[in-house]
């Protein structure tokens, strides 16, 4: 059925994991997320989701009624107490109207034959034209429907019988609909039990068949086989194992992180109704900043990862979750690859070259890894002097070199060197890289040399625990290389931070530059691409916030939290604001990181009202002996009071609410789509 029926291979890690191969989960997991509510397909199915704005859950959302809400306004008693005034005056004001069409009728004649003036024709009509008029002019004073609508109807509602509905009453849904066109093998798809990823799954398969035969009849051979679990994902799950800890709607592939509170600051389209967050938000990808211990990992990154792997399963999406090992970023099960270099037990290590074809990109890409950001003005060189070792090497030996080999040849290694240049006048290619290989030689025992800072930083990853992890050596792990993600892989990698610190540095670079350089270069953009970077303090280079600027219109994006923006290099704030669509503020932040919030959301239109006191000294003689009276037997001066209303422009959040304002178990965030369309900073309260 072609590639996303059968849903691929996992690049070359082998595949994914069976679950005999998983690891078993950490010694004291999360608790357990609270139960769900039975699922019912056909009610899930069919539930409204209105078009709302980014940021909004659709599922069983009420759209804002501006009119509605302009009348919900209004306090009760005057509304109450106007509608009764209009009601009074309205029923005087008929008897009088009622008594003076008598009175006309009499005075021309038209009464002396009849027993009674409501009796006569004319007089009925004159009175109904006379009652309708004024239901019509004081029904609008009075706001009678709006009275009716909030204080009637709720007293009815309650004072009607309910009928009990049957089932013959309940309407009656096809959620096949789409897939009955496959054939007789549909039917299976009633009698079994089927979950919201096994849903999207088949729908996502049937859309791909298309119009090709062959791969029609595949999707129904499967369906007839296997039921709800045809074209199931490699590793067989057709849910997260242990459940989700998150409330999702996967028909439009959203994950619900809070409630956007009711307060003045906050869009009225936005008040009050569920937050979420969906791909259309997440493809221009999500700046977080917040101190250690404010909710950013359990209330943004393992819900967006827990969404991301749930539609990894449907077929729609591909993951990768970065952070340190013992972060709660979800069980190994959840992942169809765990890398986590230090320790021996992890199945799969990772390709420091992405498996990226051109030996130069590569190349530069893990020279930008391995510099830290003290050392950027260095950076040209460093790739420069990789790309002279790595490109001879691949061209000699058919691979790239591993950690040890790669950091000998870059130290400058006689036996190595020697070897490598033998194996390129028997391959042919001596002439391609001569210039390289003497440049490189030239370069040995510098002061200067840019190849012996290279192989310093190296030695970091060429440690015996790490060793086995990456690519190259008998004992190395079969390599996860980022260019699977045209495939729906779920990747979890554990950092190292408490045993290699600096390490971990590394690879966290060179996973986001890797990861932002393959998921725009991918062929096939159909799956969503998202990595979560749970601190991506020592990712961000100049490099990382050009690559994540590419993701826009790659069908992807990234999550980077953050402790602090003064991590990072004055230099490279401002740009990395620019590069991001959406900007999270979590409480505590610092004024200096509030204050790069502030100006990047700019300003608006505050209505404000200034009250003067003055002394009054207005009227005569009399006005005046009054006001001295006054002043000297209550101590007070009489004054005047001025109102001035005017149109001042305010930040929408000041750098002070930011850093002292915002409650706990709260955060402040902006949005932006992939199709350009915004919402100011809303005020989401994470616990709900």
């Amino acid at each position: 059925m072609g590639r996303r029926s059968g849903y691929g291979t996992a690049g070359n890690v082998g595949g994914a994991r069976s679950g005999t191969e998983r690891r078993e989960n950490p010694a004291h997991p999360p608790p357990s997320p609270p139960p769900r509510a039975p699922f019912h397909l056909p009610t899930w199915a069919s539930a409204p989701r209105p078009e709302a704005a980014p940021g909004i859950y659709r599922q069983h959302h009420t759209p804002h009624d501006p009119k509605a809400a302009e009348q919900a306004k209004t306090p009760a008693g005057p509304l109450l107490l106007r509608a009764a005034l209009n009601l009074l005056v309205a029923f005087f004001l008929y008897r009088y109207v009622v008594e003076a069409e008598v009175f006309l009728i009499q005075a021309v004649g038209l009464g002396t034959q009849l027993t009674s003036a409501l009796a006569n024709p004319i007089a009925l009509l004159l009175g109904v034209v006379a009652a309708v008029l004024e239901i019509w002019v004081f029904g609008r004073m009075g706001r009678w429907r709006e009275v009716g609508r909030r204080f009637l109807l709720p007293v009815l509602s309650h004072t009607v019988t309910e009928v009990p509905t049957t089932p013959e009453a309940v309407p009656v849904v096809d959620v096949w609909a789409e897939l009955r066109p496959a054939g007789e093998a549909v039917r299976r798809l009633d009698g079994e039990p089927v979950g919201d990823v096994d849903y999207v799954r088949l729908h996502q398969a049937w859309r791909t068949v298309g119009t090709d035969p062959v791969a029609w009849q595949e999707f129904a051979q499967q369906l007839a086989a296997r039921g709800a679990a045809a074209c199931a994902h490699p590793s067989e799950q057709r849910d997260l194992p242990g459940g989700r800890a998150a409330r999702h709607d996967l028909l439009v592939r959203q994950v619900r992180l809070g409630t956007a509170q009711d307060v003045p600051k906050n869009p009225v389209t936005h008040r009050n109704a569920g937050f979420a967050l969906d791909p259309r938000v997440l493809g221009t990808s999500l700046l977080a900043v917040g101190p250690a211990g404010t909710g950013k990992t359990a209330s943004l990154a393992r819900p967006v990862a827990e969404a991301l792997c749930l539609q990894a399963l449907a077929g729609a999406a591909c993951a990768v979750v970065v952070g340190a090992a013992d972060a709660d970023l979800g069980p190994d099960d959840w992942y169809d690859v765990v890398i986590a270099p230090g320790d021996p037990a992890a199945p799969y290590g990772l390709d420091l070259y992405g498996a990226v074809p051109h030996s130069d990109e590569a190349a530069a890409r893990l020279a930008d890894a391995l510099l830290p950001d003290e050392l950027a003005p260095r950076a040209e060189s460093a790739r420069a002097a990789m790309q002279q070792v790595v490109g001879p090497y691949r061209a000699a030996y058919g691979g790239y070199p591993g950690v040890r080999a790669l950091r000998a040849l870059l130290a400058g290694d006689e036996e190595g060197w020697a070897e490598l240049g033998e194996r390129l006048r028997k391959s042919g290619r001596w002439a391609e890289f001569e210039a390289d290989l003497q440049q490189r030689e030239r370069a040995h025992g510098r002061a200067d040399d840019p190849g012996a800072l290279l192989a310093d930083r190296l030695a970091l990853l060429d440690r015996p625990a790490l060793a086995a992890g990456f690519s190259g050596g008998p004992d190395a792990k079969p390599a996860f290389a980022m260019r699977a993600l045209e495939h729906p892989l779920r990747v979890r990698v554990k950092l190292p931070e408490r045993s290699h610190p600096e390490a971990a540095r590394i690879l966290s670079r060179l996973l986001l530059g890797q990861f932002t350089q393959a998921a725009a270069d991918r062929r096939d953009r159909e799956l969503f691409a998202g990595l979560v970077l749970d601190d991506a303090t020592a990712a961000v280079d100049a490099q990382a916030v050009r690559g994540v600027q590419r993701l826009r219109g790659a069908n992807a994006g990234v999550v980077l939290l953050l402790r602090t923006l003064s991590d990072l290099p004055e230099a490279l704030r401002a740009p990395l604001f620019g590069a991001v669509g959406n900007r999270m503020a979590f409480p505590g932040i610092a004024p200096w990181d509030g204050r790069l919030f502030s100006e990047a959301w700019g300003t608006h239109l505050v209505r404000e009202t200034a009250v003067t006191h003055v002394p009054d000294t207005s009227g005569g003689t009399v006005r005046r002996a009054g006001r001295l009276v006054r002043k000297a037997l209550s101590g007070t001066t009489a004054q005047t009071e001025s109102v001035t209303t005017r149109d001042v422009e305010r930040h929408r959040w000041s750098p002070s609410d930011l850093a002292h304002a915002l409650p706990s178990g709260h955060a402040v965030i902006s949005l932006t789509s992939v199709t350009g369309e915004q919402v100011p900073p809303l005020l989401v309260d994470l616990r709900h």
